[in-house]
């Protein structure tokens, strides 16, 4: 059944309610309503990943903003009489990733704040905002973005939340939010969406709402928050969001501009005052009366000029109209008094009252000003009385007076200043009323562990697996990329880098610093599970610099979120210098290239075995074989050798190894990334076991979707709970796909040479893969390191006698092979990152 199916099912049955993924009668809400404290406790039993939100939302926020999509045409079909429908607009971009990511990362520090991570690397002590749990919203009748806006907040803290709207509202709210849940793919929005649509004075139904809630949030006046917080249980957190008076405080040296008096008036005339940023008073820095008139009189003029409002939904009814006159009336009778002055239109539709007390007074809006003296020196005293209802200030004065204007009105209870003209206008991510939405709807906790965490890096990963929806559409590759890059815009592409073109032409990536730091972050987490000690080893940063290059600085700011101790030294070519360094300031690990750490410890060999400090290397771009790594451990008593990440420039940090994990087995950056496993031939899923491709989603970048991205490594999934007690997915990397070759009628791999090298002749040298063509037939030459402690013949002999398809290609005459022992630093490398490349194939 479509979503306009079930809508148009709820609108002839009279099923108004919306309750975990249905919509409901009045008798079911009822019944549902008596047994709400058990369905919250079975919804929070299941975590609500972030991602899981923000996946959904940004799917509604698409299709909000295309005019010819069915999702926006439906909903448009639920505006109110004269609801302009500019509103789905508001709400596509505020639902948006872009708003909803720089949200979370200004009120709860990141877009994964319900995970359990060490906030000082140094310490076994984790923290996150946990969701409070139900929270209750109570949906103000004349505002139709702010229910469902209300409700996201509550999901992104990942609450169960149940919400009010009133008995003559329309079911816009109800119906956008079953759209929100039907995009989600997981399912597991619907759980924690109920929304009920029922007059206030139903008040067995507002306590049952209530009674079992960690959080009430009201929208409305005095009375709302009254009428609501006599249902709230002792310990309920209550929120008010409740109605509040903002003005405009103007200094001598502006009152007096035009420009000041225009965008007075914008701030006025825009809404009709019906926003509580709008200013209701209008305060001049003076104490002389014959200002005040003076102004009011110009801002009359201004007023008078301005278009008149159009017919709106908030346009004022009798009581409204009532409220008007009797204001202008009385300000008028106290002329006579010589305490006010009066400038009016003639029909009504605006008033300006100049009042020489400056005592802050609530305007009947729609259009009607005060204008008040009040020197800065007295302002604190004037308006503190009121501090519970003051918002917004808008300034206009110098920079030096709205700085201190700023204080002194924070100091009165103001909690936000803008420009004159700016009064309604955000931010994203502006705090609401003085505080974070996401922060009143979240609960900061604790877990404090001993020393056996030492390598755990979030606590989540002991208990239950990430979950993120699964991934969909075409399967991209480098050039697929590429061109996505190219269509990024200037905002979001805030960091640039190259990658070392080991494997083809260099290729430039883009980030934003978002997600930057969250993958630096990601990444630091990963060295944590590797072993890396952040209050004990004194890393030297040897990998290479420069170019856009991308390695050096992101394991220096990986090192800065880690707070360890750090010798930026980057790799370089004067390796005597480079062990100087180490040996002088003390190193003890070392980051940095398999093949640069190898040469590196190699040339000098005497000086650091002499020093004997270094105890664990963390590698990364290339692999050490396990015959390296025995002589890394024999040869130069290193403790450790383990991967520093698995990552690439495009998507970042892949996956990391744990303590338990050995030679190209690696966790899954479960909270970053989706990772699938494809048949090398066909696009779709191997066997369990079987080597495939890895293709990955990447899920936390802005404004670029990396999706299915085939990023040319072979690997194959590793089944069952790791020994380090982590639920992150495990796989084992088997190469690249460049690694297998078109040799004569055979496919042959480069890692299968490089295995035969290390287990049948002992070789622990680097080895590099040439492919030339000769007359009538091809030549394979594998060269070799003179130091790697195996004659040219011996390996010769053994990938014969090992490798069958090379025998055979070989014997049938159709290839020759050859091997080459060379000095090491003459294997060809890629000129900016130093990489090995495995294969060169200069067939042409």
């Amino acid at each position: 059944m479509t979503v306009q199916d079930t809508m148009d099912r709820a609108d002839r049955a009279d099923r108004h309610h919306y309750w975990q993924g249905a919509f409901i009668g009045d008798e079911e809400a009822g019944r549902r309503l008596a047994d709400l404290p058990a369905a919250v406790e079975e919804a929070l039993a299941n975590p609500l990943e972030t991602e899981t939100v923000l996946a959904a939302c940004d799917a509604l926020a698409t299709a909000l903003r295309d005019p010819a999509h069915p999702v926006r045409e439906r909903l448009a079909r639920q505006l109110a009489e004269g609801e302009d429908p500019a509103l789905l607009d508001e709400l596509g971009t505020y639902f948006s990733r872009t708003e909803l990511t720089r949200k979370l990362r200004r009120e709860l520090g990141g877009t994964a704040p319900g995970r359990l991570n060490r906030p000082d690397a140094r310490e076994t002590v984790y923290e996150a905002w946990a969701p409070v749990g139900l929270v209750a919203h109570i949906a103000p009748g004349n505002a139709a973005s702010v229910a469902p806006l209300s409700i996201v907040e509550g999901l992104l803290a990942g609450n169960v939340n149940i919400l009010k709207t009133s008995g003559g509202d329309t079911l816009l709210t109800q119906y956008l939010l079953a759209e929100l849940v039907a995009l989600d793919t997981t399912g597991a929005l619907a759980a924690r969406v109920i929304v009920l649509r029922f007059s206030s004075s139903r008040q067995d139904w507002l306590a049952l709402m209530c009674a079992p809630a960690d959080a009430v949030a009201v929208w409305g006046g005095e009375s709302a928050v009254e009428g609501v917080s006599a249902h709230v249980p002792p310990g309920c957190r209550l929120v008010e969001w409740g109605h509040r008076i903002s003005f405009a405080y103007l200094t001598r040296d502006t009152w007096h501009e035009s420009a000041t008096l225009e965008a007075l008036a914008d701030d006025v005339c825009l809404y009709e005052q019906q926003a509580c940023s709008s200013p209701q008073v209008v305060y001049l820095d003076t104490e002389d009366e014959q200002d005040v008139f003076a102004f009011a009189q110009r801002f009359a003029d201004v007023l008078a000029a301005r278009p008149a409002a159009a017919p709106a939904p908030g346009a004022p009814d009798l009581a409204a109209q009532a409220e008007l006159t009797t204001t202008e009336l009385v300000a008028r009778l106290e002329e006579h008094l010589g305490l006010t002055r009066v400038f009016a239109a003639a029909d009504g539709s605006w008033r300006v009252m100049a009042d020489t007390r400056p005592a802050l007074t609530a305007s009947p809006l729609h259009r009607s000003v005060w204008v008040k003296p009040l020197p800065r020196e007295k302002l604190i005293g004037a308006l503190r009385p009121m501090r519970r209802y003051l918002q917004t200030a808008g300034v206009a004065a110098s920079p030096t007076d709205t700085a201190e204007l700023s204080r002194a009105v924070f100091a009165a209870g103001v909690t936000r200043v803008t420009p004159l003209g700016a009064m309604l206008d955000g931010y994203s991510g502006e705090p609401h009323d003085g505080v974070y939405a996401l922060q009143r709807y979240s609960r900061r906790v604790a877990v404090q562990a001993d020393a056996r965490f030492a390598t755990t890096a979030c606590l989540d990963d002991l208990a239950r697996p990430v979950v993120l929806p699964p991934p969909t559409g075409p399967l991209t590759g480098k050039e697929e990329v590429q061109e996505l890059n190219r269509q990024v815009s200037r905002a979001d592409a805030e960091l640039y880098f190259r990658s070392g073109g080991s494997t083809g032409d260099p290729a430039l990536s883009l980030f934003s610093y978002d997600d930057y730091d969250t993958q630096m972050h990601a990444a630091a987490r990963g060295l944590l599970a590797a072993g890396y000690d952040p209050t004990a080893d004194r890393t030297a940063n040897l990998f290479y610099c420069g170019g856009m290059y991308g390695s050096f600085i992101s394991f220096f700011s990986i090192l800065e979120r880690l707070g360890g101790v750090q010798l930026p030294l980057s790799a370089g070519p004067d390796h005597r210098a480079t062990a100087q360094a180490l040996i002088a300031h003390g190193a003890d690990t070392l980051f940095g290239m398999p093949s640069y750490l190898w040469q590196l410890l190699h040339e000098e060999a005497d000086a650091l075995r002499a020093y004997g400090g270094i105890r664990k290397v963390f590698y990364g771009g290339e692999h050490f074989t396990d015959a390296q790594q025995r002589t890394l451990r024999d040869t130069f008593g290193i403790e450790v050798v383990r991967s520093i990440t698995y990552g690439s420039t495009d998507l970042g940090p892949l996956g990391y190894q744990c303590a338990e994990s050995v030679g190209g087995v690696h966790h899954l950056h479960a909270d970053l990334h989706t990772m699938e496993i494809l048949d090398l031939e066909a696009d779709r899923p191997v066997a369990p076991g079987e080597t495939g491709r890895l293709v990955f989603t990447t899920h936390a970048r802005r404004g670029q979707h990396l999706g299915r991205y085939v990023i040319g490594d072979l690997g194959r999934a590793v089944d069952g709970r790791c020994p380090c007690g982590s639920h992150a997915t495990r796989f084992e990397l088997r190469g690249r796909t460049g690694d297998v070759m078109r040799v004569a009628t055979y496919f042959l791999n480069h890692r299968r040479l490089v295995a035969i090298a290390q287990e049948r002749a002992g070789y622990s040298g680097e080895l590099q893969t040439v492919l030339t063509r000769q007359d009538t037939r091809e030549r394979l030459t594998v060269r070799v390191e003179r130091a790697g402690a195996a004659r040219p013949d011996q390996l010769r002999e053994a990938f014969l006698a090992d490798y069958p398809e090379l025998r055979s290609a070989v014997s049938e005459r159709l290839l020759d092979l050859a091997v080459e022992a060379v000095d090491g630093a003459s294997l060809d490398r890629s000129p900016t990152s130093g990489k090995l490349r495995s294969v060169v194939d200069l067939r042409g």
